[in-house]
């Protein structure tokens, strides 16, 4: 299977080289040039299997033989067995037909762990077969940098820095990534949001002069292709667990970069009988409005109880455009250079395209308050900020009743007490066993200006041997 460039540009590019390249060198997004298509049989057949396995067929025909099949089963097991939930992905029921998927059983208590944790293996995997080193660097709204941290702290062949916005995490979130004591593991707290954040990033992808010879960037962030690759599989987890293929399901995503919920629009066009998709955002409402108004103009940011979903500029609808401008990747550079200008709207047959499976809603800090109280009286469930968004939205824009409806929990409650507080809860959330010692352990990070010279200074001279 050969990758290309949501932009028109390039070459053609392998798995392995999509996984080390991450951005296109047009600037650009890698999608496969042809989707894997399963059949209902072959879907059903599929209904036993443990998430692991299931996984490794899902992402076989993406891999196309770059990697052995047994290593690959390695890979997979390895990934998961850091869960600490039997289920991987369990479903919980909160109403008539409405369920919620736990993504947050991996070791940073976030969903970001299910395709971070099976990217730094795979990386370091790569790397050790080509003799390689890399050097990651990646922005974070709060659960990304965890994740990468944790799924690249052992890798041998990686030195990691991630940025976050100074002073705009969650103190678990933040503590989560600056705790971690490796040599390859570094912190820069960037002044700033997190979109400042994500355009250095990708200014440092368009320009590597400054790193050292031999060395070149990779990216952990939802542009790295191997993500979206990974999540798309718990989209067909909670249908064959709730009667799929045979019933159609349907999901609410609480995002901000939209690389969760393309995962489940990939598993639609992939055979999986989706009903809805619901774009479940905060004030900071840019997708929302683009489906429900056409009204994709970029505006201040707003700092919200529900951090991780602060972002303005969601890279990964870009390759949603691509499949809605049907693949014209000249198309879609035009499209890229409005959005950078701060205003973009849709054509009409790509907006009415995409209402035939998305909807879309927008969940301020005062309905999502509500939403965890409520929750909480009714069904003596806790939820972080960004699942009770999600769930909110999921009741709003619900088409069928009798269609399961399914909100993916993408954090745990304890990695937001200060929402949860003023939601009602009368304390801190726990954190599990493992993360117990979190508040005790020293932090170590550095404090930066939003200077491009200063940050790729750091970078340059803080890069292992």
């Amino acid at each position: 299977m050969k990758y290309i460039s949501t932009r028109g540009g390039g070459e053609p590019k392998s798995f392995e080289e999509v996984v080390l390249t991450g951005l296109a060198p047009d600037g650009g997004l890698y999608v496969p040039q042809e989707l894997p298509k399963f059949s209902q049989e072959e879907i059903a057949s599929w209904a036993g299997l443990s998430y692991q396995d299931l996984a490794l067929k899902i992402i076989t025909p993406f891999v196309d033989g770059a990697i052995p099949h047994a290593d690959l089963k390695k890979l997979i097991d390895k990934s998961y067995s850091t869960f600490r939930h039997g289920g991987i992905a369990p479903l919980i029921q909160t109403g008539h037909n409405e369920w919620i998927m736990e993504l947050f059983h991996g070791p940073t208590l976030a969903f970001k762990d299910f395709a971070l944790q099976f990217l730094g293996n795979l990386l370091d995997y790569i790397l050790a077969k080509r003799n390689q080193k890399v050097v990651i660097m990646g922005a974070t709204s709060g659960d990304t940098g965890s994740a990468a941290i944790e799924g690249c702290r052992r890798c041998e062949n990686i030195d990691i820095f991630i940025l976050h916005p100074h002073n705009r995490v969650s103190e678990v979130q933040r503590r989560q990534m600056t705790t971690v004591a490796a040599d390859n593991v570094h912190n820069i707290a960037m002044h700033g949001n997190f979109d400042d954040c994500q355009n250095m990033v990708k200014a440092s992808f368009s320009d590597q002069s400054f790193l050292p010879e031999g060395r070149q960037l990779a990216a952990v962030n939802s542009i790295n292709w191997a993500r979206i690759m990974a999540q798309i599989v718990y989209y067909f987890w909670a249908s064959l667990s709730l009667g799929g293929p045979q019933r159609r399901v349907s999901f609410s995503v609480p995002t901000g970069n939209f690389g969760d919920i393309f995962a489940g629009y990939l598993a639609h066009k992939m055979g999986l009988p989706i009903e809805q998709l619901v774009i479940a955002t905060n004030q900071n409402d840019i997708l929302h409005r683009c489906i429900s108004e056409n009204d994709h103009s970029t505006r201040p940011l707003e700092q919200s109880l529900a951090p991780s979903m602060d972002i303005m500029i969601s890279s990964n609808f870009e390759r949603l455009l691509f499949d809605l401008y049907d693949r014209d990747g000249p198309a879609i550079a035009e499209l890229m250079k409005e959005a950078k200008a701060g205003h973009m709207n849709l054509s009409d047959s790509a907006l009415i395209e995409a209402r035939k499976l998305f909807t879309s809603y927008r969940c301020d800090n005062d309905g999502m308050l509500e939403m965890i109280r409520s929750v909480l009286q009714e069904s003596d469930y806790l939820m972080d900020p960004h699942t009770a968004i999600g769930l909110d939205a999921a009741r709003h824009c619900r088409a069928n009743t009798e269609t399961p409806m399914v909100t993916l929990a993408t954090a745990h409650p304890a990695k937001f007490p200060h929402a949860v507080r003023e939601a009602g809860y009368p304390t801190d959330p726990e954190l599990p066993t493992h993360l117990a010692d979190l508040f005790e352990k020293e932090e170590h990070y550095a404090v930066l200006d939003n200077d491009q010279d200063a940050v790729q200074a750091f970078i340059a001279g803080n890069i292992t041997e």
